[in-house]
């Protein structure tokens, strides 16, 4: 075994486990998106989310963890696209964002 193979087997671990990760965290963002979408009564449109960036940071206690953001499409009169970005730092929903968008018809019975 040579070292130059040692260094290709450790690169493509690393790129496999970094993929791996990612997707889970994709799905937890998934997740958490459609749960609010849910409870505002809108629509995630297309299923999809899209990785906007990703950076490292520390934690609260001094651990390096990456900071993924996504974005995604929403509606809340099916007719009009809204913009959302949701950001994950490591496997936690740090931040929530939903573009002004107008309020469903049925949206006032939720204020009585």
């Amino acid at each position: 075994m040579t070292l130059s193979f040692l260094f290709w087997c450790t690169v493509v671990a690393a790129f496999i486990s970094f993929w791996w990760t990612g997707d889970k965290v994709k799905s937890i963002a998934m997740a958490q998106v459609y749960r609010i979408c849910k409870e505002q009564n809108l629509q995630l449109l297309d299923q999809t989310m899209v990785l906007r960036g990703v950076w490292p940071a520390r934690d609260d206690e001094g651990s390096l963890r990456l900071r993924r953001r996504y974005g995604f499409e929403f509606t809340s009169t099916g007719e009009a696209r809204s913009q959302g970005t949701v950001e994950l730092f490591g496997f936690k929903l740090q931040n929530l964002h939903l573009d002004a968008h107008m309020l469903p018809e049925n949206h006032d019975k939720f204020l009585h």
